[in-house]
């Protein structure tokens, strides 16, 4: 038997994840009042989200279309041997839009800005204990670019990974913001989670210059270290941020090979504001449940890092994606949404594999990749 639904919840940290369960229950559920409790003073930090159109639902597509700042019709990669226009639409949203949209939404006083909470309903504000994780990492340096003049490209450069290969698999990821704004950033999958920031900053400006593209940074630059999980403990995972309902990192929703998160937001924003039950007892067990059910479902992903990470030389990384991206199209949508089929699954695995496969099996067998 469940108790009567909450009519306030407390929610933890106004980023993507928390934002959009308090965007969500202000469309859909105006009975239930929300306070989004954030520390800093705006709502999303300094960040860029991006997506597929194939990562949403068509059912979940209103609560992220008021968001969305960019949209392309189609998307690159580059691989040393390999280059690919793939006609698949990609959107991103800038966080400074996020801002302004949950403000202009959500009903006045529910947003508390420079501030923190010891306890709420959601906590939505930061990862858990990653240590009960075996993980590789994913680190980046991105930074927008006032390039003058017009740069030329047409579609975002998901991967440009003829770059030199530097800690691990390298790749640089262009966004055209406009006819003379780029986003570039400057990824690394390591097997270490320190980050030169300086370093990195450096490099994206060198790829930029080699590219033709000068011209002054803007203020927007992002950083982040996020797990590229292998294996490990859920249950010890979750319960080292307590037995309360939480999102995002805190929850373990990202892809564990690509660190998306938005799709993972967005299935938990609508799955909150479609139950029945929102006291926190309900809640704490919708949440856990949520995301138990995504774990279980993403060991096919975890094995791929195995592979990735325990088999494949760092300098040699690139190999994997490089062959990931001669796959057909919808094979390759599926994979970024979590939604791989058994079929899709069996095309990955088959064909000439770019790492030995006695190394491939070796490594698979030595981790706990479940």
């Amino acid at each position: 038997m469940t108790g009567p639904p909450s009519d306030h919840l407390t929610i933890l940290g106004g980023g993507l994840a928390g934002g959009m369960i308090a965007f969500a229950l202000a469309e859909r559920r105006p009975e239930v009042s929300v306070t989004l409790v954030e520390r800093g003073e705006t709502l999303g930090g300094n960040h860029v989200w991006s997506f597929f159109d194939g990562d949403v639902a068509a059912d979940d597509r209103w609560l992220v279309e008021p968001f969305v700042t960019h949209r392309w019709p189609s998307y690159e990669v580059r691989f040393p041997a390999h280059r690919r226009t793939i006609d698949a639409p990609y959107n991103s949203i800038e966080s400074e839009r996020f801002d302004r949209v949950l403000r202009e939404r959500l009903p006045a006083g529910s947003v508390r800005l420079g501030t923190t909470a010891e306890a709420g309903d959601v906590a939505a504000t930061g990862p858990g204990d990653l240590s009960v994780l075996e993980a590789g990492w994913q680190k980046f340096v991105g930074l927008e670019l006032d390039t003058g003049a017009p740069h030329g490209i047409e579609r975002p450069i998901i991967m440009d990974a003829t770059v030199e290969q530097i800690d691990g698999y390298r790749f640089v990821y262009v966004l055209p913001f406009g006819p003379t704004r780029l986003f570039i950033e400057d990824t690394y999958y390591s097997d270490t989670p320190e980050l030169d920031a300086d370093a990195v900053r450096a490099r994206v400006l060198a790829y930029a210059a080699a590219c033709g593209w000068h011209g002054t940074p803007t203020n927007r630059i992002e950083t982040g270290v996020l797990p590229v999980v292998i294996g490990g403990d859920f249950d010890a995972y979750w319960r080292s941020t307590g037995d309360a309902a939480k999102a995002g990192m805190r929850s373990g929703l990202f892809h564990p090979t690509t660190g998306y998160s938005l799709p993972d937001a967005v299935r938990l924003a609508s799955a909150i504001a479609h139950a029945p039950d929102l006291s926190p007892p309900a809640l704490a067990r919708l949440t856990r449940a949520h995301a138990e059910r995504a774990w279980r479902a993403r060991s096919f992903y975890r094995m791929l890092d195995t592979m990735l990470f325990r088999a494949a030389h760092p300098h040699e990384r690139y190999r994997i994606m490089e062959r990931f991206y001669t796959l057909p199209a919808p094979l390759i949508g599926r994979f970024y949404a979590g939604q791989s089929t058994a079929l899709d699954k069996l095309r990955i695995l088959t064909g000439k594999p770019p790492i030995p496969i006695p190394r491939a099996a070796g490594a698979i067998l030595r981790t706990k990749w479940r």
